[in-house]
C-alpha cells in the first residue's frame, strides 16, 4: 500500500507523526462506453453550452446557482479566503462513548501506521482508546476538506473513519409508519425464536459478491470465445485522463517550451545548427576532427612558449581529456620539434 496522507496527531501535548492508508477498495469491475459498431471509446469534451466552443481546463471555475436563478462565479483567488485547517494535523477533539455514535455516520475508513522510530506515543494512544472503550473525534483534512473522524483501535491498530456532518443525514419522515399496529407478544416469541435459530458469529470471509464473480466468469469466458464483440486495443487512450494531470501535461510542455528557447552558442536562433556550423562538420569529416580539435586546444594553451616542461603539460591536459587529443597532441609536438 501507499500512504496517502503524512502528518501527525495532536494527542493534548503529545505529537503522534503517523501515515494515513485507505483501508478500503472497491472489487467492482469498471467499463468504458464504446462504439458498438467497432469498440471505438466515446470521448468527451468541455463544451460551453453558451458559446459552444471547448473550454480547456485552465479558463474553467467554479460557480453556484442560487435557488431564484442567478448564478455566482468564484475562482482560486475566492477559495483562498477562505478558514483552512492545519493539513498536516490531526487535532483530537474530545472522547466519547463508542456507543454513542451512530453507524449511519461512519463515510470512509483509514489506517494509521507510526511514522517514527520510537512508536511508543502511538501505541500509548491505542491502548489507551481500547482500556476506556471510548473513541476520539478529530478534525482530518484531505484534498482540500475538512471532515469530522472517528479515531479508534483494532486490533492495537488506529483507524481512521470520516463522518458525515448531522445536516448530511436526511430525515426518515414516512407517513405509512405511522398507521403500523403494535406486535402481539405471540407473535415477537414466533419472530425470537426464528432469529435464534438462524444466529451465528459475524464471519464475513463466509460472504462473497455474487454478482461479480459471475460478471467475471461471463467477462472471461466472451474473451476466450472471441468473436465480433471481442477487439484489440491499438495503445491505451489517455483522453480520459483527470483534470489535474492534463493541467500538469499543461506545465511540462510549456516548461519545454520555454527550454527550447535557449540558444547554445554556435546555433541559429531557431535552435538549430547555422549553415557555417555545417560546412565546418562537414569539412571536419573530411580532415580527421581529432587533429584539428588538438591543434586548437594546444595553440589556445601555449602558442608562443617553446618550453619541453610546458609541451608535455599541454600534452597531458589533453590526454587526460580524450584519447583521440592525445594522439593529436603528440603529433603536433614532434611536428614543432622537427621544425
Amino acid at each position: 500500500m501507499r500512504s496517502i496522507w503524512k502528518g501527525s496527531l495532536a494527542f493534548g501535548l503529545v505529537n503522534v507523526p503517523v501515515k494515513v492508508y485507505s483501508a478500503t477498495e472497491s472489487h467492482d469491475i469498471t467499463f468504458h462506453q464504446v462504439h458498438a459498431k467497432d469498440g471505438g471509446r466515446i470521448k468527451y469534451q468541455r463544451v460551453c453550452t453558451e458559446c459552444g466552443e471547448v473550454v480547456p481546463y485552465q479558463e474553467i471555475d467554479k460557480a453556484y446557482d442560487s435557488e431564484d436563478g442567478e448564478r455566482v462565479v468564484l475562482t482560486d483567488e475566492d477559495f483562498e479566503k477562505l478558514p483552512a485547517a492545519e493539513k498536516h494535523e490531526i487535532p483530537v477533539l474530545q472522547f466519547v462513548p463508542t456507543e454513542q455514535i451512530d453507524p449511519i455516520l461512519f463515510e470512509k475508513s483509514y489506517y494509521l501506521e507510526p511514522d517514527s522510530s520510537s512508536p511508543k506515543a502511538y501505541g500509548l494512544l491505542a491502548a489507551t482508546l481500547e482500556q476506556s472503550d471510548r473513541t476520539a473525534l478529530v478534525h482530518f483534512t484531505l484534498r482540500q476538506r475538512t471532515r469530522l473522524a472517528a479515531l479508534r483501535t483494532r486490533d492495537g491498530l488506529l483507524i481512521l473513519q470520516t463522518l458525515l456532518w448531522p445536516d448530511e443525514v436526511r430525515a426518515a419522515e414516512f407517513e405509512s409508519l405511522d398507521d403500523i399496529e403494535k406486535p402481539k407478544q405471540r407473535e415477537l416469541a414466533m419472530a425470537e425464536t426464528l432469529v435464534e435459530s438462524m444466529s451465528d458469529d459475524f464471519d464475513p470471509t463466509e460472504f462473497t459478491d455474487e454478482y461479480q464473480v459471475e460478471l467475471r466468469t461471463l467477462i472471461d469466458e466472451a474473451l476466450a470465445r472471441g468473436g465480433e464483440k471481442v477487439f484489440q486495443v491499438a495503445e491505451p487512450d489517455t483522453d480520459e485522463e483527470d483534470a489535474e494531470v492534463l493541467d500538469l501535461v499543461a506545465a511540462l510542455q510549456r516548461s519545454v517550451d520555454a527550454a527550447g528557447k535557449k540558444v547554445p552558442s554556435g546555433s541559429s536562433s531557431d535552435g538549430k545548427k547555422s549553415s557555417k556550423d555545417d560546412e565546418d562538420d562537414e569539412g571536419a569529416k573530411k580532415k580527421a576532427p581529432a587533429k584539428k580539435t588538438a591543434s586548437k586546444s594546444t595553440a589556445k594553451k601555449s602558442p608562443a612558449k617553446k618550453s619541453t616542461a610546458k609541451k608535455t603539460a599541454s600534452t597531458s591536459t589533453a590526454a587526460r581529456k580524450s584519447p583521440a587529443k592525445k594522439t593529436a597532441a603528440k603529433k603536433t609536438s614532434g611536428e614543432r620539434k622537427g621544425a
